[in-house]
C-alpha cells in the first residue's frame, strides 16, 4: 500500500494526525447541530429529533461533506449546512431503521432507541421532521456567496440519495430478502450500494459541488465514495459478528438472527476484510491528482477498514 506519494501512505505513516483531525471537526458538527434545532412549542418532537441528533456518533458523513469542499479548495462555512443536512436525514434513517416495522431495534449508539423513549408515532414523526428541516437548512443557510445553482444540484444529489432510486429502494429490497438464504452477491450489492454508499456519495459530492468541482472530478469523488461505502458497509457486517453490543453502541449479532445475507455470509470474514481493504485502495487512487489536499479523505478512508464500532 505504500508508494513514493504521499496520497498512498496510511494514516500512521503519513504526517497527518486523524485522530485530533476527527475530533475537531466532530466538535464543529456537533456545535452546528445543536444550534440547528432549538427546542420551542411543541417541544416532545424538538426534544425527540435533537434526542437522536445529539446522542453522539462520529458524524463521519459530515466530516467528509466538509472534508471534500475543503479538497476542492472551498471552505467549512460553504458546507457547513449541507454537512448537518446529511447527518439530519441519516439520523432519520435510523430513527425509521430502529422501529419495530423495519429492524426492531432497542438500542442505537449506546442509548434506547428514539421509539422505546418517545413511543412509535412520536419517533415516525422525529424522523419526518429531520428529514424536512434537511433541506430547508441547505436551502436557507448556505452562504448566499455560494452559487445557487450548485444549492440546487446539492438539494437534487441528496434528494435522490435519499429516495427510491438510493436508500429507501435500498431499504426495501433489504427487507424483502431478510430471511431468504438464496440471496446473490448481486442483489446485497444493490441493497448496500443504495442504502448505505448513496448517502455516503451524496455527502462527498456534495461538498465537491458546493466548491466548484469540475465534471471529471465530481465523477472521481463518486467513485472514491462508492468504493468507501461499500467497505463500510462490509465492515459493519464484520463488525456484527465479531464486536459486542457495548463496543458497536447497537445490539449485536441482530444479521444472523433474522438470518440477513450478510458479506461474511457470502465470502468469510478474512475475505471480506480483504475486499474492504481493496475498495479502500481504490478509493485512494481516485485521490491522486489532489496531492496534499487529499490527506484527510485517504485517512478517513483507512480509518473505515480499521475501526472497531
Amino acid at each position: 500500500m505504500v508508494a513514493t506519494d504521499n496520497v498512498y501512505k496510511t494514516p500512521e505513516e503519513a504526517t497527518f494526525n486523524l485522530a485530533v483531525y476527527l475530533k475537531q471537526r466532530q466538535k464543529l458538527c456537533d456545535t452546528a447541530l445543536d444550534q440547528a434545532i432549538p427546542i420551542i412549542y411543541p417541544e416532545k418532537i424538538y426534544e425527540a429529533m435533537r434526542y437522536s441528533l445529539l446522542a453522539g456518533g462520529k458524524r463521519v458523513r459530515p466530516i467528509l461533506c466538509l472534508a471534500t469542499c475543503e479538497m476542492i479548495g472551498g471552505t467549512i462555512e460553504m458546507a457547513m449546512p449541507t454537512a448537518c443536512a446529511v447527518e439530519m436525514i441519516h439520523t432519520m434513517s435510523l430513527i425509521h431503521d430502529d422501529l419495530p416495522a423495519m429492524d426492531n431495534d432497542d438500542y442505537r449508539r449506546g442509548k434506547l432507541t428514539n421509539h422505546k423513549v418517545y413511543g412509535d408515532d412520536v419517533a415516525i414523526l422525529a424522523g419526518d421532521g429531520l428529514l424536512a428541516l434537511a433541506f430547508e437548512f441547505v436551502a436557507t443557510q448556505t452562504p448566499q456567496t455560494v452559487d445557487r445553482a450548485r444549492v440546487l444540484q446539492v438539494v437534487a444529489r441528496l434528494g435522490k440519495a435519499l429516495g427510491a432510486a438510493g436508500l429507501v429502494g435500498g431499504q426495501v429490497v433489504d427487507l424483502e430478502s431478510e430471511g431468504k438464504s438464496d440471496i446473490c452477491l448481486e442483489t446485497l450489492n444493490f441493497i448496500h450500494k443504495h442504502k448505505t454508499a448513496a448517502l455516503l456519495e451524496a455527502c462527498v459530492v456534495c461538498g465537491g459541488i458546493l466548491a466548484g468541482a469540475s465534471s471529471e472530478d465530481v465523477q472521481r469523488l463518486t467513485r472514491y465514495a462508492q468504493n468507501i461505502g461499500l467497505a463500510f458497509q462490509i465492515i459493519d457486517d464484520i463488525l456484527d459478528v465479531t464486536a459486542t453490543q457495548e463496543q458497536l453502541g447497537k445490539t449485536a449479532g441482530k444479521d444472523q438472527r433474522a438470518k440477513k445475507v450478510t458479506y461474511p455470509s457470502l465470502w468469510g470474514l478474512e475475505e471480506s476484510r480483504l475486499k474492504a481493504q481493496e475498495l479502500v485502495k481504490a478509493a485512494c487512487a481516485e485521490l491522486e491528482p489532489f496531492k496534499e489536499r487529499a490527506k484527510p479523505m485517504v485517512a478517513i478512508a483507512h480509518f473505515i477498514t480499521s475501526r472497531n464500532h
